[in-house]
């Protein structure tokens, strides 16, 4: 009984996906393959024995994947401290945003900056701002007219 160098990709690429961090479930499909290499060489033909070479490959494709993804886990932990650095640093800016409508613009000085799931969340005049919404950054803010209430654009004329 013998897996094709396919079959081996295949099987090890989507056992463990890029851009997650290793979990125990990780942990079990290592053993899975471990044990499975085990039951390959056990039960196989003696009159038609499997090459070594097979079983070297598939474990060097195991090796790299590995690799790959501590690698991935790394630059994710790498791009995560980027951003908090980068989103701390924005702390007493003035921003212009834009609501969740799509439709009013606002602007303030951030005052604070939390971290969720989803990325830095600032804190701006009482209202909780995620970063997508930033339209700009800086001391002057783009997009407000003469005649509307500060911190607010007229979205008749916007």
């Amino acid at each position: 009984m013998s897996i094709s160098a396919t079959e081996a990709s295949t099987t090890a690429t989507t056992a463990f996906p890029t851009g997650t961090s290793a979990s125990p479930a990780s942990a079990d499909d290592k053993q899975m393959f471990l044990e499975l290499m085990v039951a390959q060489l056990r039960y196989q033909d003696p009159l038609n024995p499997t090459d070594s070479s097979a079983f070297l490959a598939q474990s060097a494709q195991f090796t790299a994947l590995e690799k790959m993804q501590d690698v991935s886990d790394r630059v994710g932990a790498l791009l995560g401290s980027q951003m908090a650095f980068g989103a701390g640093a924005m702390v007493g800016q003035q921003v212009s945003w834009i609501d969740a409508d799509g439709v009013t613009t606002h602007s303030g000085a951030i005052a604070g900056v939390t971290f969720g799931a989803q990325g830095p969340v600032f804190e701006i005049d009482g209202a909780q701002v995620p970063l997508a919404q930033l339209l700009s950054v800086g001391t002057t803010t783009p997009g407000t007219t003469p005649g509307t209430t500060p911190g607010t654009t007229d979205p008749a004329t916007a």
